[in-house]
């Protein structure tokens, strides 16, 4: 059910003069003179209404035609059926989809552990981090974590750990899928073109896998698509322009890479507000975005950690790491990091990457002669702004990256989609047109769309095979019932390990910090490697993941006590193997 602004109609011409006649007719001399002297009272008021009140302009033919209808009808989501059943029904199976076999695929990384494991101390209540916090990251995405995760790890204490904690995830999901389909129907997509921009939003293997995953930038898209649907509200309300700005805020406070998308995000807001309103709008949403953004380096000047100095982390110090973090290469150059990771998810999707961006170009350059361009101006413009920062030649592109321009390719497919459908169905066509050209247009749909059918879902369906059925984190669950069975004093014994299992490690016995060592810790963090004054002779085990391996080369501590050690234990095999290594403290060479 939709809802059109109401609009006023003006009393039918002839009416007003049938009455006049009918009640002259009936009057006598006296109440006719009255009649007149009345009648010259009401000219005259008016008169002095018509001063007041500007001329509305009417059709030739007089008073009381109707205004024309707003040109696209205002959707009160809430209260239309079929836009609920439609999202429920694709909102239900996004979250059959993605909550199949989630704790087993995919792979458990250190990302998702050092995001937990700091929910976990703020849980806890021993601070921002499980470590000394450094400014890496803002600290509200694992503090909305620690939220998500808190009632769970009450009842059950030792479910707050990397897999289990993934279903927190499908709430972050279900939400975003919301929004994405409210936001299509602000940006006045046809309610099946809402549906299908939600389903490849949710639905792609792209997405099923990154969405799993305990990452900050699900939270922060989140975030974003609730501005971007407060800045497209059709009430145009300036609170809910302010609430745009204040939600653009925490999506960036969440991920600070978000902070590219508030362009987009501007435009979509300056397309949607009154034109009477829009400088107060966007001045108010621009005011609340940077005073809560303000809220950050404010945290960081209090504590007297804005500037670099001696003895103390500083913002600045962790701004300035971020920025000259190592390149990854081009990420079309053959061979870089940055183009295995585009290859990575080639191998899940094609369709939604290349799709997204191809159409996002396309309504960038048509805006003048596309209905559906100038509604998704906003959206193809931050798909666009997170390609070319994907493309820088010496950037770090991170697998998580694409997460935050995943919602916008999804809407902007949709709404080619549903430009093709317009174009091929409505376009040039006359009132009397035959209805067997009529057949020819719906056929004609018909057969793009069973041809998309026939290209898209084998392909998704061999992706999703996959995530539904692999078991990747079987010798993760394996180390880590070895480290709680085997150790024979945990509290007293000092592990290596990544974030990934920091958590199982903890729950067995092994004090945090100290005992249990996120494994980059024990070199580049002073307050650990204090702790540590033989080095690797300070270790007993080291729990030897691809992770760790990796990453040891510009680690010494961890490099040497690899060296010096044994395996007692492995789980799996291959590159993905998960050794449990115990070290030899009498090997002094």
């Amino acid at each position: 059910m939709t809802a059109i602004l109401p609009t006023a109609t003006d009393p039918q011409p002839g009416a007003a003069t049938t009455a006049a006649a009918a009640t002259t007719a009936a009057a006598t001399t006296t109440a006719a003179a009255t009649t007149t002297a009345t009648a010259s009272t009401a000219t005259a008021a008016a008169a002095a209404a018509a001063r007041l009140i500007p001329q509305q302009r009417t059709r030739p033919g007089g008073l009381g035609v109707r205004p024309p209808a707003p040109a696209h009808p205002l959707v009160r989501f809430r209260s239309s059926r079929p836009d609920l059943l439609l999202c429920g029904a694709v909102l239900l199976a996004i979250l059959l989809v993605q909550g199949w076999n989630i704790t087993h695929f995919p792979t458990l990384s250190d990302d998702e552990g050092t995001y937990l494991a700091q929910a976990w101390a703020v849980q806890q209540g021993d601070g921002l981090a499980h470590y000394t916090y450094w400014y890496d990251h803002p600290p509200l995405g694992w503090i909305q974590i620690a939220g998500l995760t808190y009632l769970p790890s009450l009842l059950v204490p030792d479910w707050m750990t990397v897999a289990p904690m993934r279903f927190s995830m499908l709430a972050v999901s279900a939400a975003s899928a919301v929004l994405i389909y409210v936001l299509a129907r602000r940006l006045w997509l046809p309610r099946w073109a809402a549906g299908l921009a939600m389903a490849l939003f949710g639905l792609s293997p792209l997405s099923v896998v990154l969405q799993r995953e305990i990452f900050l930038d699900n939270l922060a898209v989140m975030w974003m698509l609730l501005a971007f649907c407060l800045a497209a509200s059709p009430s145009r309300h300036l609170w809910h322009h302010f609430g745009s700005g204040l939600a653009a805020a925490t999506a960036v406070l969440t991920k600070e890479t978000m902070l590219v998308v508030l362009p987009a995000l501007m435009v979509t807001m300056w397309r949607h507000s009154h034109r009477d309103t829009r400088k107060f709008a966007v001045t108010g949403a621009v005011t609340a975005c940077a005073l809560i953004g303000l809220s950050y380096p404010l945290y960081a000047l209090l504590n007297s950690e804005l500037l670099p100095g001696a003895g103390h982390v500083s913002l600045i110090d962790g701004i300035t790491y971020q920025m000259s973090r190592p390149g990854s290469g081009f990420i079309l150059t053959p061979g870089s990091g940055s183009n295995g990771v585009l290859r990575s998810w080639l191998y899940y999707d094609t369709v939604l990457p290349l799709g997204g961006l191809a159409g996002a170009l396309l309504l960038l350059a048509t805006p003048r002669w596309s209905v559906t361009a100038r509604a998704l101006a906003g959206p193809a413009l931050a798909a666009v702004i997170l390609a070319a920062v994907a493309m820088r030649p010496s950037g770090y592109l991170p697998a998580m990256y694409v997460i935050q321009a995943l919602p916008f390719l999804a809407l902007v497919l949709a709404g080619g989609a549903a430009s093709v459908t317009h174009a091929v169905l409505r376009r040039r066509r006359a009132p009397g047109e035959r209805r067997a050209l009529t057949y020819g247009r719906r056929a004609l749909i018909g057969v793009l769309a069973v041809a998309a059918a026939v290209y898209v879902l084998p392909r998704w369906y061999e992706g999703n095979r996959t995530a539904l059925t692999a078991d990747a984190n079987a010798p993760y669950r394996q180390a880590a019932a070895w480290l709680g069975r085997e150790v024979p004093d945990p509290g007293r014994t000092r592990v290596l390990l990544d974030d990934a299992l920091w958590l199982d490690a903890v729950h067995h016995g092994f004090e945090p910090g100290p005992g249990a060592i996120w494994f980059y810790k024990a070199d580049l963090d002073p307050a650990v490697t204090k702790t540590l004054p033989r080095g690797w002779r300070d270790i007993d085990y080291v729990v030897s993941s691809p992770t760790v391996r990796r990453d040891a080369v510009d680690l010494p501590n961890v490099k040497a006590a690899l060296e010096h050690s044994t395996a007692v234990a492995v789980f799996g095999s291959g590159e993905d193997r998960i050794e449990i290594r115990r070290t030899d403290r009498a090997d002094g060479s």
